[in-house]
């Protein structure tokens, strides 16, 4: 069994419903948990590894960072969609060889590079960052798709897998836009096969497990859990089956 899948696991679970993680499938191809978040969701208990994130700014001081420094774990996502936090490239960079990267070499982290968009902006944001920390680059290339059309998705990490062909690509946030669920589920299925099967794919996280849609952007078609913190049908399919089919 090829595991890469991570479980996008919202803080709302642990506060409202953490009950829902033992309905977790971990004998099937879910690899990792991430929350956006530094803490660790005490629901887990360590039946999976947790990827820390380090979302922005405010994860790097007081108990946040305490959090970072003390964690077990080995990977550690960097700053989430920094180009719509107003982060500069530069900014980042800085605080990346000045904060971050002591915790590869003293720490012995598996460092994410920060998670973009795959708009233009995104992809000029991470472009040059990856520019300007050329020296000390990411253990991973981390990276957000949201869409209609997989093959689109499939170009697209083909293309920044070209132009960085030494860091293998976490796929930290994607979904499916469509309103049409067989849509969605067509598409999902593309893309979970086919990155099973990719070995510069590391990982690769559906969006997400929550009771409610984020934004008016992502489909309440594509939601892995009903308000009532049960799983949907996409949610039992990502995480028991392998290959998925429709």
């Amino acid at each position: 069994m090829v595991k890469k899948r991570v479980l996008l696991w919202d803080y709302t679970n642990t506060r409202d419903v953490s009950w829902a993680m033992d309905k977790i499938n971990f004998k099937g191809p879910i690899h990792s948990c991430s929350n956006w978040n530094t803490w660790y969701p005490n629901e887990l208990k360590h039946r999976l590894p947790f990827r820390p994130m380090i979302h922005g700014k405010n994860n790097l001081t007081g108990k946040e960072w305490d959090n970072i420094l003390k964690t077990n774990e080995e990977v550690i996502h960097f700053f989430n969609e920094p180009e719509r936090a107003g982060i500069s490239p530069e900014e980042a960079a800085k605080i990346w060889n000045d904060q971050v990267l002591p915790l590869r070499t003293s720490h012995h982290k598996r460092l994410v590079s920060p998670s973009c968009a795959s708009d233009p902006a995104g992809i000029a944001w991470i472009k040059k960052w990856m520019n300007l920390v050329a020296k000390n680059p990411p253990d991973y290339l981390g990276l957000h798709w949201y869409g209609t059309k997989g093959d689109e998705m499939i170009k697209y990490l083909e293309t920044m897998h070209k132009e960085h062909p030494h860091q293998p690509i976490i796929v930290s946030e994607w979904a499916s836009t469509s309103r049409s669920y067989p849509d969605i589920l067509g598409l999902t299925v593309q893309l979970a096969n086919w990155m099973d099967n990719t070995p510069w794919i590391a990982e690769y996280a559906l969006f997400g497990c929550m009771r409610q849609t984020a934004d008016t952007f992502v489909s309440p078609e594509a939601q892995l859990m009903n308000k009532d913190g049960s799983f949907t049908d996409l949610m039992w399919k990502y995480m028991s089956d392998q290959p998925m089919h429709t």
